[in-house]
């Protein structure tokens, strides 16, 4: 697959998005840090059955992300890994991130959906991205804008698949996925 300019600055901020310690690599750590702190931040322990469901999934993700990046079996994932891993094919198709993004999705709108309507407020967005990725609430504002495609200040699973799918394979400047992570540098 060829990675371009574009595609290269999202990787980049998706890595950082990853990296919770900001120690430059990407390893378990960072994502059960992650888990705990998206929710505490709507309230739950750790021994709540959606944080754990939702510890579960993102953990999930991180099998399944270490085990296409992590060349050198070393349990984290450095920038270069998870740049060469796209680049041989990590993404052949959008449909792929179904089967692990759409279980962790469920998990995170059981602890971010806090009045159970089945989407995300604005509010409800800007807690779980600030958790999560430490997004300021500018961007997190502007992100649930456009991912608001029909502009009544929801947003659903459907949303964030489309816009996680989008991120990874647009090269639409200004479209949803572009933003799912706030402002490219």
């Amino acid at each position: 697959m060829h990675i371009t300019t574009f595609l290269d600055r999202k990787l980049s901020r998706r890595f950082e998005t990853y990296d919770s310690d900001q120690d430059g690599y990407v390893n378990r750590a960072d994502f059960e840090l992650a888990a705990s702190r998206t929710s505490a931040a709507f309230g739950l322990t750790s021994d709540d059955r959606r944080a754990r469901r939702f510890q579960e999934h993102l953990l999930g993700v991180w099998d399944h992300l270490s085990a296409m990046t992590d060349t050198n079996d070393d349990g984290r994932i450095s920038v270069d890994e998870y740049k060469a891993a796209f680049a041989k094919g990590l993404l052949e198709r959008p449909e792929a991130f179904d089967d692990v993004y759409v279980p962790y999705l469920d998990a995170l709108m059981a602890v971010a959906d806090h009045d159970g309507d089945g989407h995300l407020g604005v509010d409800e967005y800007m807690r779980w991205t600030t958790a999560w990725i430490n997004l300021p609430e500018a961007d997190a504002r502007e992100v649930h804008a456009r991912l608001d495609h029909d502009g009544d200040g929801l947003i659903g699973t459907e949303d964030l698949l489309a816009a996680i799918r989008a991120y990874y394979f647009s090269e639409d400047l200004d479209g949803p996925g572009a933003w799912l992570l706030g402002p490219l540098d």
